[in-house]
C-alpha cells in the first residue's frame, strides 16, 4: 500500500503527518519546537518542489509513505487518481493508493508562518508562527493519520482520496 499525504506546500502539515505515520513524532504529547523543526522536510521545501511526490519512508507494516505539495491546484489529485486507475486497469498495477489531504488541519498561524518563512524568507517571524501552528494542529494531524490508516485497511477500493474536512473539529 502507498500513502500520499498532501497539502498546499508539502512542507508543513504533510511533513507532520508523514512523520506521525512513520512513528518519528510522539503520539502521547505535542512535539517540542525542536522536534517539529527537525522533522524531515519541515519548512524546507520551496515552490519548485510543488507537484513532486517525495518518499518519506516505510511504515511498520511495509507501506510506503510519501508527501505532495499540490499548490492551489484543484485538478492535481483527481488527475493523479485517474492516472493511477489507468495504470491499474491497463498495466496491471495493483497497489492500493491512499491520498490524504492535510490542509484542513492548518490553523491561521501555520498559514501565516509558511507565508513569512517560505514565501517572504522572513524566518524570524515565520518559524515561530509555524511552530505555534504545528503544535495547535497536532491533535488534528494525529486524528487524520489514524483515520487514514483505518480507512486504508478496511476499504476495498484501490484508490482512496480522503478530503478529511469532517475530521478537524475539536474534540473535548
Amino acid at each position: 500500500m502507498i500513502f500520499i499525504y498532501n497539502c498546499y506546500g508539502g512542507t508543513h502539515s504533510s511533513s507532520l503527518a508523514s512523520a506521525v505515520h512513520l512513528g518519528k513524532l510522539p503520539r502521547d504529547r505535542v512535539p517540542t519546537r525542536d522536534e517539529i523543526l527537525n522533522t524531515d522536510y519541515f519548512n524546507k521545501l520551496t515552490y519548485s518542489d510543488m507537484g513532486r511526490i517525495i518518499y518519506r519512508g516505510m511504515d511498520e507494516e511495509g507501506n510506503k509513505v510519501f508527501s505532495l505539495g499540490r499548490g492551489t491546484s484543484k485538478v492535481l489529485i483527481p488527475c493523479l487518481r485517474n492516472l493511477i486507475e489507468i495504470f491499474q486497469n491497463e498495466c496491471g498495477f495493483n497497489e492500493k493508493i491512499v491520498m490524504s489531504n492535510m490542509s484542513p488541519t492548518v490553523p491561521f498561524p501555520m498559514t501565516m508562518g509558511g507565508f513569512f518563512s517560505r514565501g517572504l524568507h522572513i524566518h524570524f517571524v515565520g518559524v515561530p508562527l509555524l511552530v505555534i501552528g504545528a503544535q495547535r494542529a497536532y491533535h488534528k494531524v494525529l486524528r487524520i493519520v489514524d483515520n487514514t490508516k483505518s480507512i486504508a485497511k478496511n476499504s476495498k477500493e484501490q484508490v482512496i482520496v480522503l478530503k478529511n474536512e469532517n475530521l478537524t473539529s475539536e474534540r473535548k
